[in-house]
């Protein structure tokens, strides 16, 4: 294995348990970007990545429902993106080359972010390799918009571009319950909106198509979840990330990621311990 390979990740800091550094015969690539430039309430993602790491240890690593233990399976955290400070579009493109990297090595990628505008770059890269790829987004809220605040790459805008990098134009939304007029007009005509109560009806007919799940944990309500920028009251609990879960054992997941987790806003650490649980189960069922 070259440096070159993995010449755009930062090591320092802690690892995701039961991972390693070196990715050789491993399946699964994990990867940080400490970014959140574009947040529109309340700033912190950028510390999402190291607490997810820095709590995990506190988790066990079998997981019942799964039936399946990290520490049986190999899988590698590369650390962090090296991302430039300011403007959102050379964090984009940087994140676009790091996960070329890791697919690169074979390995199926899971970023941890961060703020939800980094998953354009990712999708991009994954969509190149697979034209077919269908994109399922967990979030609170639409991001639709064309731009928000003068800014395309906004975080309010991250299915936008999204849609833009994804050739198939497959593109489900689970659950959503924020947005503008405007776009709930569109995931209703596009029928893009997908109800909780008809998660495996609506997601069976995509089962053995490549598969990229992006989850916003604002998706999750802000009882149990409330360290994140912008919460969303009326939210979901693990019991429906849990029957999710159920699903993707029958799906081709190829890529995933986890984002808009804002530590600081929450002292008690409990928002950190669920994030890092959600790695869990998807490392699980990326790994297998």
């Amino acid at each position: 294995m070259s440096p070159a390979d993995l010449s755009c990740f930062e090591t320092d800091g802690a690892i995701y348990m039961a991972s390693r550094r070196d990715p050789s015969g491993c399946r699964v690539g994990l990867f940080g970007v400490p970014y959140d430039g574009t947040t529109s309430f309340r700033p912190g993602t950028r510390f999402g990545p190291a607490a997810i790491r820095e709590v995990s240890g506190g988790l066990e690593t079998y997981c019942p429902q799964l039936d399946a233990d990290l520490e049986e399976l190999a899988f590698a955290d590369l650390g962090a993106v090296a991302i430039p400070f300011g403007a959102p579009e050379p964090v984009v493109a940087a994140v676009r080359q790091a996960t070329d990297q890791v697919l690169a090595l074979g390995l199926k990628p899971l970023m941890l972010g961060g703020e939800h505008s980094i998953s354009s770059g990712a999708v991009a890269a994954v969509a190149a390799r697979h034209p077919q790829l269908v994109l399922l987004q967990l979030d609170a809220h639409a991001d639709l918009r064309h731009e928000w605040l003068g800014n395309q790459h906004s975080h309010a805008c991250a299915m936008r571009r999204c849609l833009e990098v994804l050739p198939s134009g497959k593109l489900l939304q689970l659950a959503i319950r924020s947005g503008t007029r405007q776009e709930f007009a569109e995931l209703r005509s596009q029928q893009r909106l997908v109800a909780i109560e008809r998660l495996t009806e609506t997601l069976a007919p995509h089962r053995g198509q490549p598969l990229y799940l992006t989850v916003d944990l604002d998706w999750f309500d802000p009882a149990v979840l409330p360290g994140t920028g912008t919460p969303e009251p009326g939210g979901f609990l693990w019991s429906h990330f849990a029957a999710l879960v159920e699903e993707l054992r029958h799906h081709q997941l190829v890529a995933a990621d986890v984002v808009e987790l804002a530590p600081q806003l929450d002292p008690s650490g409990v928002s950190s311990v669920l994030a890092a649980k959600v790695v869990r189960s998807l490392l699980l069922l990326m790994a297998s």
